[in-house]
């Protein structure tokens, strides 16, 4: 099958050079959006009928990026810029023939999916370092989504930026009004009256799935690779000067435990504590915690594992996730899976303030300082987790330097030490990023661990090459993991293991395409991954993911189907959710079908169904997401994933575990909302639910009420006695933040 698949790359190959692949260079003479100023306030109420708007000149003349790269948009944006003393204000109309017909939004969360939205997006340049952006979004909701970038690689997504927007929607389009306080926005010191920044607009029509940017870029960069953007002109900020931003809290608590060997006395409790963010000059940030809480981050949602890889469960805690780009050097799959699943992370945050289990350990204090310049970045982070029971009181330090050079290149270091009673844990790392051209870079790693207590040295190391145009995805990365790594602040999917995963996807978009009314483009691919034991040499497991079939529609749909060859060697027993698979080797084929529906339409279900044999049996798997949102006030999210055994392992065993869970989101508007989830696992019978009600009552100030709950059976040794426990935490919290 994949010389056939091959051949059939090969032969039709040179029909797609007819499209727009190539990486076009970013053009000599930018494009400009001028800013004017102005002596009053306006008033950001989505409606720009104050008289300040209507005496400038809108600037438009946007060009696609997709479907069809360099062509004009079917829609027109216009784009109005504004400033005084404290604002930068943003006046934009996105046109639209069909007006509020057209509009997709199926929900009211911040940094909402981008498929499934509507959306208009700044990013900014401030320094013209072509490295570094910022980038504003919102819906027509006036939902924000706000995050920072890093040489288009990096991203922290999760940062939350002081800025305000207000919309309309009207027959004719929509509106937005955005109102940015330069303290939110960072650039240089300067003696010279006038500034001009890179920077972007971006607007996606999720109706037709066209993409519109006012400065081109190739369609497979992001409106983040600011090599090409334009320029915002005329600017007179104030110079920048320190800013502080406070941010206590008060908590009270109440919980309840049963069941168990010897369960815990209910709780009242009250919490005060808080954060302080200090932007010491452009370039620097100092952010400060203490008796720092996570009541209102979103709770872990349970996976079914049956692969012999780690579950890598995202950090979700405000605290720890601005910033992270600079701590999160390391290698793992993209979000296309592209790259390997092999993932080697030397710093993970949730090594800090959590078990094992996901369950949170008091953090007494905390600090973080982060430097980034055009020629350098640099941080650290300290932190105190408090003793609890047979866990010691612990100290974390992470320390980080990155050297730029170039157009786009880096070499840097990490080091990460766990203090502890019984001695230190150290890790130390060397990475390095080269941006060899547009199209090919090149991301290295060489990490070494060791203890003071007495554990073995280990070491881990990767090096990823991609080749990325409009045509093609090519990857190669070789990973390597020593028996005795072992990074105790990182995480590492596989230990004692060699690495080989290169793989390759071809974008088509050949007028020979059928169906061209509704599919954009034919995507096939392979995904080849090979692991060796690295104490041995022996080929312990290889894979080769192919997908001869992937369509992505023009609706944004997508319909895929693969098959793995796998082989697998254990050399110790292997447990999938409770089924033991003994020693020895295994050769099997599994087969895939991933698809979904439009994400941006009223109900949308994506499917993810697999089939075939497992080890030395089969393995029925699905999982199922269906969404509900008749209005982006109300949206309606269920998912069912079933794993059916048959006669596998020992016994020739059949068992079938099942996994439900339902998320609703109620909401006002963009700053009242109402999320609850719950999830059932018939693997260990837990059930749990969460209930959170949230009120920005002011920007970035919140009022939450948070009812938890956790239900599950856990077996006693040594008669292996059943015993059904469960967790209730109810919990209000008040924030404010003050920005001086």
């Amino acid at each position: 099958m994949i010389k056939k698949l091959l051949l059939f790359l090969v032969a039709t190959t040179s029909i797609s050079f007819a499209q727009d692949a190539d990486i076009f260079k970013p053009d000599s003479i930018k494009k400009v959006i001028e800013a004017t100023q102005i002596t009053s306030s306006l008033r950001i109420d989505g409606v720009m009928n104050d008289a300040e708007w209507r005496k400038i000149k809108p600037t438009s003349g946007f060009i696609q990026i997709e479907p069809f790269q360099g062509k004009n948009p079917t829609q027109n944006t216009e784009v109005r810029v504004l400033y005084n003393k404290q604002y930068l204000y943003f006046g934009i109309f996105a046109r639209d023939s069909l007006g509020k017909k057209s509009i997709r939004a199926t929900d009211f969360k911040r940094d909402f999916n981008v498929r499934q939205h509507d959306m208009i997006a700044l990013s900014f340049d401030g320094f013209n370092d072509k490295r570094n952006s910022m980038a504003l979004v919102t819906n027509p909701y006036g939902v924000q989504r706000d995050l920072l970038s890093f040489d288009d690689l990096y991203y922290d997504t999760d940062w939350d930026g002081l800025w305000r927007v207000r919309t309309t929607r009207t027959d004719s389009g929509w509106v937005a009004e955005m109102a940015i306080p330069w303290q939110t926005l960072r650039y240089p010191k300067t003696t010279e009256a006038i500034q001009n920044w890179g920077f972007n607009v971006f607007r996606s029509r999720r109706m037709t799935n066209e993409q519109t940017a006012f400065s081109p870029y190739p369609r497979s960069f992001s409106n983040l690779r600011m090599t090409y953007a334009g320029i915002l002109k005329n600017l007179q900020p104030p110079p920048p000067s320190p800013n502080v931003r406070i941010q206590p809290y008060f908590l009270t608590s109440y919980d309840n435990y049963k069941g168990g060997v010897s369960p815990k006395p209910s709780d009242t409790n009250y919490k005060l504590g808080g954060e302080l963010k200090w932007a010491i000059n452009p370039n620097a940030v100092l952010d400060l915690t203490t008796n720092t809480d996570f009541a209102q981050a979103d709770a872990d949602r349970q996976v079914n594992n049956v692969t012999r890889f780690s579950v890598f469960f995202p950090e979700r805690r405000q605290f720890f996730l601005e910033n992270a780009s600079l701590f999160g050097v390391g290698v793992g799959p993209n979000f296309d899976m592209s790259g390997g699943t092999m993932r080697v992370q030397p710093f993970f945050s949730r090594r800090i303030g959590l078990d094992d289990a996901g369950n949170p350990i008091p953090i007494d204090a905390g600090g973080r300082f982060v430097y980034r310049s055009l020629k350098r970045n640099y941080g650290a982070i300290l932190m105190r987790q408090r003793g609890v029971g047979d866990t010691p009181a612990t100290n974390f330090f992470v320390g980080r330097f990155s050297e730029n050079f170039g157009k786009q290149n880096r070499i840097g270091g990490l080091l990460t030490v766990k203090n502890r009673p019984d001695g230190s844990n150290i890790v130390a790392t060397i990475d390095g990023f080269f941006r060899l051209s547009q199209a090919h870079s090149l991301n290295t790693m060489a990490v070494y661990s060791t203890s003071t207590n007495g554990r073995k040295q280990g070491f881990s190391g990767f090096a990823q090459y991609y080749y990325t145009n409009n045509q093609f995805k090519i990857w190669w990365t070789e990973s390597v993991v020593t028996k005795n790594f072992n990074p105790e602040m990182g995480f590492v999917s596989r230990s004692d293991v060699v690495g080989t995963t290169p793989g390759f996807f071809w974008y088509n978009r050949g007028n020979w395409l059928p169906f061209k009314k509704y599919i954009r483009a034919f995507e096939p691919g392979i995904m080849t991954e090979l692991y060796h034991q690295a104490s041995t040499g022996k080929l312990i497991e290889s894979q080769i993911n192919i997908n001869p079939v992937w369509f992505n529609f023009q609706n944004g749909g997508f319909l895929g189907y693969l098959v793995n060859p796998t082989f697998q060697s254990l050399t110790e027993p292997f447990e999938p959710l409770g089924v033991t698979i003994p020693v020895g080797n295994y050769n099997y084929v599994r087969h895939q079908i991933y698809a979904s529906t439009d994400p941006s339409k009223i109900i949308n279900l994506t499917v993810d169904y697999n089939w075939g044999s497992y080890f030395d049996g089969k393995l029925i798997g699905n999982d199922f997401k269906l969404q509900f949102a008749p209005i982006p006030h109300i949206s309606i999210v269920g998912r069912y994933n079933r794993n059916h055994f048959k006669s596998v392992g020992d016994f020739s065993k059949n068992k079938t575990v099942n996994l439900y869970a339902i998320e609703g989101r109620f909401a006002i508007n963009p700053r009242v909302q109402l999320i609850s989830f719950f999830q059932k696992n018939s693997e260990n019978n837990s059930q749990n639910y969460n209930i959170r009600l949230s009120w920005e009552y002011q920007p970035l100030s919140y009022i939450y009420f948070v009812y938890n709950h956790r239900g599950f059976d856990n077996i006693q040794q040594p008669n292996m006695q059943r015993i059904t426990q469960t967790e209730d935490h109810v919990i209000a919290k008040i924030s404010y933040l003050k920005q001086f």
